[in-house]
């Protein structure tokens, strides 16, 4: 991991020690249509074209792309 990395604003101090679980993105709210990457802001919803499959926190208040999950994830323990 490159501490210089783009995607990096200090998500960790309010990831750090969430559960994540993959899943089918879903909305908690019907007036949301997607959600975004914390880490590098990708769409993420049930549309052709977003990323369809995220990990999702227990909180359901934030999305991490399988992308920048596997990059970052030493991050959230």
């Amino acid at each position: 991991m490159d501490s210089n990395d783009w995607r990096l604003n200090g998500q960790e101090t309010y990831l750090k020690r969430k559960r994540f679980q993959y899943v089918s993105w879903f909305s908690g709210n019907p007036t949301w249509d997607h959600d975004h990457c914390v880490f590098c802001y990708a769409k993420i919803s049930n549309k052709e074209g977003d990323i369809n499959e995220a990990y999702e926190a227990d909180d359901g208040k934030y999305w991490i792309c399988p992308k920048c999950f596997e990059d970052f994830s030493c991050l959230l323990t």
